[in-house]
């Protein structure tokens, strides 16, 4: 069906299709031999080489568990697909129980990200653990294949060595570790950012977790976390200036359910929903006049842009429309995002509208359309809108009694947790 077509579909149907084609990026773009997730393709040809994405790969799995609950592939078959990625997990290197930010799809290889990131990735890694737990919890079923699923699922979430990335019991994580470089990257998991998801994991891990000092003196600490300040007349209680990149408010909350979750700094909900409607005020504003922004028209987040590749935000933004920013936040501005999604289909067509759902990115004011999907921006589009129509992925990773006992130490309470 024609990009023009769709977006008159009544809004289940248009859901349906728009999770559907963009869950394909996961399933029929996966890696050919592990099925991991591609950190990228384009839109005419799948990936070329076999770098496969660590985070991408975690929010794959989800989207397979929302592929199985809606029958777009059989159980048995997400299941295997599942298990075959566990298996190049299991080959892989690890540091300290980590993943490598990209590892070789084929041979289990690390890819290096960088020079000296050539080791573990914490926040990545707990990207892939969330989904590896959501998927231990859906597939509950006594058949061997889902006993191996959950058995390796939870030996390879249980032997992340969460305590040893404080660099020996420094009260904050560090996103980076390689046996090469050692803690050279130096770089400090500190809020509010996309690693709310990482502490909590971190706090709740049965073999190897971090106190909850270490969350409340090192990630909700510092210049970057409380805020207070108002922008577009829309007061924001932590992050950075404006709320930075909308990926701030998906990453994490593609499980953990922020309706209802709070602590001494926060109401998740409401930050995220505020985070959403500064990122659609500043878009309506349009300060800098670039060509096509509106009420019908925003979303900045990372992507691909004209230049390259930047982390797109009220406060860095060159023009670039990403519609993971605006479609993932489908929970937090339904009426916003529909209207949103239709303009795109009904405006750009096929020019953005593809085999794997929506291309990364477009810029009216350079007349430029990514040729790209990435793994970490279509995951989270499957995921939320999920979560939107019916919690399914919340719902899952909320039972969970490991993260269960991660936000009880960290003192968070939630309609989940009783």
């Amino acid at each position: 069906m024609e990009a023009a077509a769709l977006a008159k579909l009544p809004d289940e149907q248009l859901l349906e299709v728009v999770q559907r084609q963009t869950f394909k990026f996961f399933w029929d773009g996966g890696h050919p031999v592990s099925g991991l997730a591609p950190d990228r393709c384009t839109t005419r040809a799948d990936a070329a080489d076999d770098k496969s994405a660590i985070g991408g790969s975690g929010f794959g799995i989800m989207a397979i568990v929302v592929a199985a609950e809606r029958g777009w592939v059989t159980r048995d078959a997400a299941v295997e697909r599942i298990n075959r990625m566990l298996d190049l997990l299991t080959a892989a290197t690890c540091y300290h129980g980590a993943y490598a930010h990209f590892i070789n799809g084929r041979t289990a290889a690390t890819i290096p990200f960088y020079r000296k990131d050539d080791g573990g990735d914490l926040v990545e890694t707990a990207f892939l653990c969330m989904g590896l737990l959501c998927a231990r919890q859906y597939f509950n079923g006594d058949t061997r294949a889902e006993q191996s699923l959950r058995g390796r699922a939870t030996w390879l979430w249980e032997e992340v060595e969460w305590d040893w990335y404080t660099q020996g019991g420094r009260r904050v994580l560090y996103w980076h570790w390689s046996p090469n470089n050692g803690w050279a990257m130096d770089h400090e998991i500190r809020g509010w950012n996309e690693c709310l998801i990482t502490y909590v994991l971190a706090a709740g891990a049965p073999r190897y977790p971090i106190s909850p000092t270490v969350y409340q003196r090192g990630y909700a600490s510092g210049n970057g976390f409380l805020n207070g300040k108002r922008y577009y007349d829309i007061e924001l209680p932590l992050g950075m200036a404006y709320g930075g990149p909308l990926f701030f408010a998906h990453y994490s909350f593609c499980g953990l359910d922020p309706r209802g979750l709070k602590d001494k700094y926060a109401d998740y909900w409401e930050l995220n929903r505020r985070h959403v409607a500064i990122n659609r005020a500043h878009c309506l504003a349009n300060p800098y006049n670039f060509k096509g922004y509106g009420p019908d028209c925003w979303g900045l987040t990372a992507s691909d842009d004209p230049d390259g590749y930047s982390a797109h935000a009220p406060d860095n933004d060159n023009g670039t429309i990403s519609p993971t920013a605006a479609l993932s936040s489908l929970p937090y501005a339904p009426l916003e995002v529909m209207s949103t999604l239709r303009h795109f289909l009904s405006e750009h067509g096929e020019k953005l509208w593809g085999r794997y759902g929506f291309a990364d990115a477009f810029c009216e004011q350079r007349n430029w359309y990514a040729d790209t999907y990435i793994a970490i921006d279509q995951g989270p589009i499957v995921v939320m809108m999920e979560n939107y129509r019916t919690g399914l992925l919340w719902k899952l990773f909320m039972s969970i009694p490991e993260v269960q006992t991660g936000l009880r130490r960290l003192s968070f309470s939630s309609p989940h947790l009783g």
